[in-house]
């Protein structure tokens, strides 16, 4: 299987496991309204939910790599897996997110709030799928 091929695959896998973990198994209401908190509570809810996101996505990428017998190295998946919880650890503090739309010139798409749309939101779900691509690449190529 050529490394672009386990690219594709894992890409694909990690993207429906975010799906499944950040909005479904992986997620409390609690959790979603602490993480980004001040202080030793706000963290010890991020590290719960990037903790039980990241069951959600081990087991997802184990079962496809086991059922289509995917080449993935110890290296690559240690690699991938520091890659998603690095970034997800990053972005769902909410500030490095509001950060980067100022400064690419989202001041206002960071504040919108209205007519069903949620530009933070938005913006928080991009950088997830960005980063889990890099997750994805790093797995492939170690």
């Amino acid at each position: 299987m050529s490394t672009a091929v386990v690219f594709a695959v894992l890409g694909v896998t990690v993207y429906a496991a975010h799906q499944l973990a950040d909005h479904v198994l992986g997620q409390t209401d609690a959790q979603a309204a602490g993480k980004a908190g001040p202080g030793r509570s706000g963290w010890a809810a991020l590290g719960r939910h990037v903790a039980q996101y990241h069951l959600v996505v081990v087991a997802m990428v184990a079962v496809t790599v086991l059922a289509l017998h995917v080449p993935l190295s110890a290296t690559g998946a240690a690699a991938g897996l520091a890659v998603s919880v690095g970034t997800h650890l990053l972005w769902d503090r909410r500030r490095p997110v509001r950060w980067l739309l100022i400064r690419c010139g989202g001041r206002g798409f960071a504040d919108l709030a209205d007519r069903g749309l949620n530009g933070m939101y938005l913006a928080d779900q991009s950088l997830h799928a960005a980063s889990l691509w890099a997750a994805a690449l790093a797995a492939a190529l170690l």
